[in-house]
């Protein structure tokens, strides 16, 4: 076993000296001793190198023109894998060489420099700050953009080390986030993407980088005007481990609230991609199963909250997918009877497919779904069921069908519901089925609707009851 306390502290000791008189290979060979520590036992080297109070000296060891520069900076990235030793680096001036190193030619110099900063900033406000001040991401973004087309292994090795080190220093930041966005980082991101795709280790860290990037509000144009499509559809196709899918999700969730993205994904095959989830998973009992299942269809649900994409899967109700997702609504499975609910509800913001839906049936799938759900049922299901049948119910055309159909009478039984999101959309069900030739069926249901007024606790609910009994 290597026992490194004696023989780190002699080194230390000497360093301290060599650094004042620039001896470059009594540093060297200190240097080496110090590496060596840090890789036995990295914790223990890394407060003894601070208790010596070595971390001063080493920013006049970042120099462009030595030799063992690289290695300085490999140490610094070693002890910034603590998180104790990340302030004291920032103290002790490190910051402002590292990132003066940044515009040096050697490949080894900006590999480590880059490891170093990544390391400073991760979870680290002072590391960002400084390297902010330091003005250390703009060089680093410039690198990329310069380099993001060089396919040779030891490039693609400093791509990936400087991705990282801009997702450390801009993760759960959004200012930072904001500046490197306004960089322009992410068409060269993406173009990135579909050039290194086949490399895990850099596509994981673009994925990464986008996901925190399109959190924001202010990414979501400049990835419309990528082709962000069609490489996540591309790499999703791709991919067979849960865990590398759930990646790629965890970037299409908030980019899809997009519509033009949303648009985008649908012309790119997202779409057949989670029906291929839906279909694979549906059964499974797995909890990367049930959680990739869940995420599949909800992103289906949020797709066709765009008018164009929602538009397009329609298909004049003659789509796969739309027939795919009527398929959902019969299931065994809540999460899918859902899903299939809610894109119901999204379809029916277009008179003319509302018309086409009630005239082709989709009414009595939802109340046969409704009944399944009368007692001690899924409450999310009943309010997305409920949510569908208002919809389809707003074309004048489609209430006395609906009427016919026996949708009051189902709507009924859920009455009693406790629940204030069903009892709220009961009642806009009922408030919509109704227009000037209702009157008959308000003096019917009054007496009920009397009866949930009574028991209703919030005001809101009671004054809507009131509108529907009152103001027709």
């Amino acid at each position: 076993m290597f026992v490194f306390p004696d023989n780190l502290s002699e080194a230390l000791e000497k360093l301290k000296l060599a650094s004042t008189d620039s001896a470059t290979d009594s540093v060297e060979s200190c240097l080496d001793c110090l590496l060596k520590a840090l890789a036995n036992n990295n914790t223990e080297a890394s407060v003894k190198i601070q208790e010596m109070g070595v971390l001063p000296l080493l920013p006049t060891l970042l120099n462009p023109q030595s030799s063992c520069t690289p290695k300085v900076a490999n140490i610094i990235a070693e002890v910034a894998k603590n998180e104790f030793m990340r302030s004291p680096c920032v103290e002790a001036g490190l910051i402002p060489p590292l990132v003066q190193l940044l515009n040096s030619t050697d490949q080894e110099v900006l590999l480590q420099t880059g490891r170093a900063l990544g390391n400073i900033c991760y979870d680290s406000h002072e590391g960002r700050s400084a390297v902010d001040l330091a003005g250390g991401a703009q060089i680093v973004a410039e690198h990329i953009k310069s380099l993001y087309q060089n396919t040779e292994p030891e490039n693609v090795k400093l791509l990936t080390v400087f991705c990282g080190m801009l997702m450390n220093y801009s993760n759960d930041n959004d200012s930072l986030q904001a500046q490197l966005i306004n960089m322009g980082v992410i068409p060269t991101l993406v173009k990135l993407l579909g050039i290194h795709s086949h490399n895990t280790a850099l596509t994981e860290m673009c994925l990464i980088a986008f996901g925190n990037l399109a959190e924001l509000e202010s990414s979501k144009e400049q990835f419309a005007s990528t082709n962000i499509a069609e490489e996540l559809v591309r790499l999703f196709q791709k991919q067979t481990e849960h865990e590398k899918k759930e990646m790629i999700f965890e970037v299409l969730a908030p980019l899809a609230e997009n519509d033009v993205i949303k648009l985008q994904l649908v012309e790119a095959g997202l779409v057949e991609c989670l029906l291929d989830v839906v279909a694979q998973t549906v059964d499974g009992e797995r909890e990367e199963d049930i959680a990739q299942l869940k995420t599949a269809s909800d992103l289906m649900v949020l797709l066709l909250l765009g008018d164009e994409s929602m538009q397009k899967l329609f298909e004049g109700g003659k789509g796969s997918v739309f027939q795919r997702v009527l398929s959902w609504i019969p299931s065994h499975n809540h999460q899918l009877q859902l899903a299939g609910a809610l894109a119901i509800a999204n379809f029916a913001r277009n008179d003319g497919n509302c018309i086409h839906m009630v005239d082709t049936g989709i009414v009595q799938k939802l109340l046969e779904l409704l009944d399944r759900h009368v007692e001690e049922g899924n409450v999310t299901v009943q309010h997305a069921a409920l949510s569908a049948l208002r919809n389809l119910a707003i074309p004048v055309v489609n209430k006395s069908k609906m009427l016919s159909a026996g949708v009051a009478d189902v709507v009924l039984k859920f009455l009693q519901s406790e629940m204030p999101p069903v009892q709220f959309k009961l009642l806009g069900t009922l408030r919509m089925l109704i227009d000037t030739q209702g009157r008959d069926l308000i003096i019917s249901l009054s007496s009920e609707i009397l009866t949930i007024f009574v028991c209703l606790n919030s005001l809101k609910l009671q004054m809507y009851c009131f509108y529907i009994i009152y103001m027709q």
